[in-house]
């Protein structure tokens, strides 16, 4: 089990590695996080088939570790709707009847079905790469902390505990967080990590040890910044890559943006990419980027009430490339009908942008769907992408209906899935990005695969752990 310091420490990127490292070990690997905070969430098949979706970075962990990504592996996904609110989605499906529970109370509800699905899901692997959330030394949520605590203690679990070096302060912080966590999991701890790490190891001395004559515990590995490792970020807007000079796409990042890890890609594929809610910001764009929405008619009033619609519109005047993905797609097209008040407190209609031809209608049914979807004759600026196939997913309510689709399922024309007006592009694919296809169609670059970038991973570990102590933790040795 890797726990860290703080959110942010690496746990992820730990947790990704060790899944590919064991794996390469010939290890049948799977990972498992109980409950992600997150709208970064993929499709995936759940129980009889049926779809459903898990955060992110469990679905990686799970291509990383070679597994087939299944509902089990984050059992409780809570995507933020509000400072004070969450969609509560259980074993890939939304739990509307817990949403309106308190924390407190909930917990133990949520709990009973992350430990049956960890249960479940370790009678089919040989070894659980699981990962914690936050920091274990929350001492006000030490008694419904079920993500760290009990689920380390449900699988007896070796633990790591990690820190971001990076960030100053880390010996403190490893010597705080193992003090204040809780007594039988502080037993399980194998090992400190000392993460994003810059310059020579040997300048540590005598930290390392001194910390281990405090708590008894090794540090077990100094993991260096390890830049452009190719993971999405899990559930923050990514930071934006400054660079002076190059082709400037721009991420409009409502407050309620989801899926903003699609994104990363267009990073590695060297264009400047931001991240922003600034007015200036998006009218230096040279591509602009409308992604996805947890809660899209929100995000349209807010929008309009910071002027940022008047910037959209402007963009899209001048014929430079805009595209919007699912919410952002929704956002883009003439009218948003709400009669059930599913995405805002009242029914109603709003006037949406209205740069693409299209209206969306808000049903009770979600819809999640792994997808591949096929694109036709597209014109400047994204005629690039005519005649692709790309493998993506869906993840939005509601139903857009519009004239002459660019855009459709491979295996149905009829099911409309894109729209294109002048350089204006509106689609319900995520993933797009993701496409080494269309990154080379694009921008004419090759990109590293996924495989690619978890081998990376996976070397990381091999340099930076002892292989005898990797084996031995997965044994219950103690080093």
């Amino acid at each position: 089990m890797v726990l860290g310091c703080s959110s942010g420490a690496g746990k992820t990127w730990l947790a990704t590695a060790l899944c590919r490292w064991y794996a390469r070990q010939g290890l049948r690997v799977a990972p498992f996080k109980a409950q992600n905070m997150s709208n970064h969430a993929r499709v995936v098949i759940g129980p009889g088939g049926m779809p459903g979706e898990i955060g992110s970075a469990q679905y990686f962990q799970a291509l990383a570790a070679g597994a087939v990504p299944d509902v089990r592996m984050n059992p409780v996904l809570l995507k933020p709707e509000a400072d004070t609110r969450s969609q509560v989605v259980v074993l890939g499906q939304v739990r509307a009847e817990l949403a309106d529970i308190p924390w407190r109370e909930r917990s133990p509800l949520l709990w009973r079905e992350a430990a049956e699905a960890y249960r479940s899901l370790a009678m089919d692997y040989d070894l659980i790469v699981i990962e914690g959330a936050g920091s274990p030394a929350e001492i006000n949520l030490a008694a419904d902390d079920y993500v760290n605590t009990s689920t380390a203690r449900l699988a007896g679990a070796a633990c790591l505990l990690v820190s971001d070096i990076d960030r100053g302060g880390a010996f403190a912080h490893l010597y705080g967080t193992h003090r204040l966590m809780d007594a039988e999991v502080r037993g399980q701890v194998r090992g400190f990590v000392l993460n994003r790490f810059r310059g020579d190891p040997a300048l540590l001395a005598p930290g390392p040890a001194d910390l281990e004559a405090l708590t008894g515990v090794p540090t077990v590995a100094v993991i260096p910044m390890v830049a452009d490792h190719g993971l999405p970020e899990e559930d923050a807007v990514p930071a934006s890559t400054l660079r002076a000079v190059g082709l400037h796409v721009v991420v409009l990042a409502t407050p309620s943006a989801s899926n903003l890890d699609e994104f990363e890609p267009l990073r590695r594929a060297g264009v400047r990419l931001s991240f922003t809610r600034d007015a200036a910001t998006v009218a230096a764009a040279d591509w602009l980027v409308l992604p996805g929405s947890k809660q899209v008619r929100r995000d349209l009033a807010w929008l309009r009430s910071t002027g940022l619609d008047a910037a959209v519109l402007a963009h899209a005047a001048t014929g430079r490339p805009l595209i919007g993905i699912c919410g952002g797609l929704q956002l883009l097209g003439e009218r948003l009908d709400d009669p059930h008040a599913l995405e805002a407190a009242e029914p109603g209609a709003d006037q949406g942008l209205g740069v693409l031809q299209v209206t969306t209608r808000y049903t009770d049914a979600k819809r999640l769907a792994q997808v591949s979807a096929r694109f036709g004759a597209l014109v400047a600026p994204w005629q690039a992408l005519s005649g692709l196939c790309v493998d993506g997913y869906e993840i939005h309510l509601g139903r857009t209906s519009g004239p002459r689709p660019v855009v459709t399922a491979a295996d149905d024309a009829t099911r409309a899935l894109g729209w294109q007006q002048a350089g204006v592009l509106g689609l319900y694919v995520h993933g797009l990005f993701e496409s080494p296809a269309v990154i080379q169609a694009l921008f004419g670059v090759s990109m590293p695969t996924l495989e690619q970038s978890f081998e990376r991973l996976a070397d990381v570990v091999e340099t930076e752990f002892s292989r005898d102590f990797l084996r031995g933790i997965v044994c219950g040795e103690r080093h």
